[in-house]
């Protein structure tokens, strides 16, 4: 059982991968905490709005970049792509993290800071999520795509306990910092990989109308235009606990950082077992992506009502477990259904609905948090995302209902002709 869990550690480019993305994303996790932390105890009183505002920033940049961010990793090595995008957001990460050891960050620092990060992070996000279809063949992709999920919510799981110790023991700003240095992992894995055995897609040579081709190509997907649409949803409303989970501890658990760096770790409990969960399996299911969302969607909402610390920390368990079985159908249904050709170009408009959502969901959320408290802003998040996945189950249900007469209209067909 083990070794069809992790049958894709067995190529070795993916290993190398693997092990750069893992303290890569340790890094990046523990700056998404001391962003948050910096921002909501440092620069302002506990300013809800502005918190969202830096959330908001750094996934706008996908919302207006994403087709041609794909476009771009559809057209050049992606190797080349990750190698540039990761050096850039290093550089970010670190000059926020000098600005915040020499003591001179202000608020339009970090505003302009996350959105650069959000640029880089646009066009890193559809050839990272591409580039692993071609050094893991397909019949390792599903498992790839998995266990993917499962390094990213790994360092999820170590990434906010970290940043919580460090910024308690000596602030804020050696969290940016490390995370600057945790980038050179990735970029010693992909100048370590056996290009030989790189299995490039074919590459878009350049022409008019192909960012067109790819939202054509979407539009007659009708069931990937239900996947993006619950996507939006879920990803602007309810995914927001990197804002809402620092306003529930400050606000109203009234603890510290290290508790609220906990949170993310505990969280990751629930995601890293949805991913070694998801690698068992060998193909995607609708049925996960819906009742995902419906049961993250009822998880949230009752996390909304735990009276104390310790229960909403334990709360927090089955709503990740819930948000990586939705995330990861969803992107294991595009992986593997979608041509070589058009897989980044789309992944990228995935990414820009389920991610995009956030600049129009995080400030929106945080004024909720900020005008009605924190209570009230998961509530409304959790029960937008209930209704998405119930509305999502019934037309699922109408559109296998609708493939019915299509099946036995063409046995007809093969009938008559067989006669």
């Amino acid at each position: 059982m083990a070794t069809k869990m992790f049958r894709a550690l067995s190529i070795r480019n993916y290993r190398l991968w693997v092990i750069g993305a893992l303290v890569s994303n340790i890094g990046t996790w523990m700056q998404r905490v001391a962003q948050d932390w910096l921002v909501l105890t440092e620069l302002t009183d506990l300013d809800g709005t502005a918190t969202g505002i830096v959330t908001g920033l750094q996934f706008l940049p996908i919302l207006i970049l994403g087709p041609y961010a794909g476009l771009i990793a559809d057209r050049y090595d992606k190797r080349k792509v990750l190698m540039c995008t990761q050096s850039f957001m290093a550089l970010c990460a670190l000059i926020l993290g000098l600005l915040v050891v020499a003591d001179t960050a202000q608020l339009w620092h970090v505003y302009i800071l996350a959105t650069a990060l959000g640029v880089g992070s646009a066009f890193d996000a559809p050839a990272r999520q591409a580039f692993v279809s071609e050094i893991v063949p397909g019949t390792h992709l599903t498992n790839a795509v998995a266990l993917n999920s499962a390094n990213f919510n790994l360092a999820r799981l170590a990434g906010p306990g970290i940043a919580g110790l460090v910024i308690a023991a000596v602030g804020t700003g050696p969290a940016f910092l490390i995370n600057g240095v945790s980038f050179l992992a990735v970029l010693f894995a992909l100048t370590s990989l056996d290009r030989t055995q790189i299995r490039a897609a074919t590459r878009v040579k350049r022409g008019k109308g192909q960012i067109r081709d790819g939202f054509g190509y979407l539009r007659g997907r009708r069931d990937l235009l239900l996947v993006f649409a619950l996507a939006f949803v879920v990803g602007t409303f309810g995914l927001n606990f990197q804002l809402t989970n620092a306003m529930m501890v400050a606000d109203v658990f009234g603890v510290g950082a290290g508790e609220y760096g906990i949170l993310g770790s505990v969280m990751a409990i629930g995601t890293f077992a949805g991913a070694l969960l998801a690698a068992r399996r060998s193909r995607p299911r609708w049925r996960y992506i819906i009742f995902g969302a419906i049961f993250f969607g009822a998880s949230a909402l009752t996390s909304a009502l735990m009276p104390n610390y310790i229960l909403f920390m334990l709360s927090l368990i089955p709503i990740g477990l819930c948000a990586l079985t939705f995330l990861n159908s969803c992107n294991v249904m595009i992986q593997t259904s979608v041509p070589g050709q058009y897989r980044a170009r789309v992944l990228a408009l995935y990414l820009m609905v389920v991610q995009g959502g956030t600049p129009i969901g995080a400030p929106l959320v945080g004024w909720l948090a900020t005008l009605f408290g924190p209570r009230m802003a998961v509530g409304v998040g959790a029960s937008l995302s209930l209704i998405a996945g119930l509305l999502a189950l019934i037309l699922w249900q109408k559109f296998r209902a609708d493939a019915v007469p299509v099946r036995v209209q063409m046995q007809r067909i093969l009938t008559r002709r067989a006669r």
